[in-house]
């Protein structure tokens, strides 16, 4: 079963959704890349409310088409750079749903369950597959200081799918995948 969530992604959707959760996005999603990251983490205002917002941790290839834009692909970056910032983000902006691949460390998964936010895996390498999910282009700021793959592009998604592995009670895939690694190690080294 796949659990739906419209945006605004307020508490009340997200804090029963568990580690291993298919979920389905739609409404407004935006994306944040190293420099909206470091930005925001040294005090830079949010161009946008972030408030029971989702982050989308892509650099979307676009094309400019008349007065507005096109995405061409759309897909995950690797969310662990992200990790030195996330934590004070979650807390200064009150996000609610983190998006990207390869999951993220301590620090989020910390701040996910203290300040009631999920993190969700979608599928990499299948940009323009996930570019089909954008019904169209919201808004985009910070596009002259950061250029196109770094700028905070405001996406209005339908059906965007992916999996909870980090959840608002402190559960984390990631890190029952890396012990249970460790113990499969450990016992081809014995």
């Amino acid at each position: 079963m796949i659990k739906e969530l419209q945006y605004p992604f307020t508490i009340d959707q997200i804090k029963d959704l568990r580690v291993g959760t298919r979920v389905r996005l739609s409404g407004r999603v935006f994306t944040g890349r190293d420099r909206l990251h470091k930005y925001l983490f040294d005090g830079g205002k949010c161009p946008v409310d972030l408030k029971d917002g989702a982050l989308y941790h892509c650099g979307p290839v676009m094309l400019r088409n008349g007065d507005g834009w096109q995405v061409q692909a759309a897909g995950p970056t690797t969310s662990i750079r992200e990790e030195p910032y996330m934590a004070r983000i979650i807390e200064q902006q009150r996000l609610r749903v983190i998006i990207g691949k390869g999951g993220m460390g301590e620090a989020t998964r910390k701040a996910c369950a203290q300040y009631g936010c999920v993190y969700l895996l979608v599928v990499g390498g299948a940009g323009a597959l996930l570019a089909e999910k954008i019904e169209r282009v919201a808004g985009v700021h910070l596009l002259g200081e950061f250029g196109s793959a770094e700028a905070m592009w405001e996406f209005v998604v339908k059906g965007l799918e992916g999996v909870v592995t980090m959840d608002t009670r402190g559960r984390s895939l990631h890190n029952r995948i890396r012990l249970a690694s460790k113990r499969a190690l450990a016992g081809i080294l014995e």
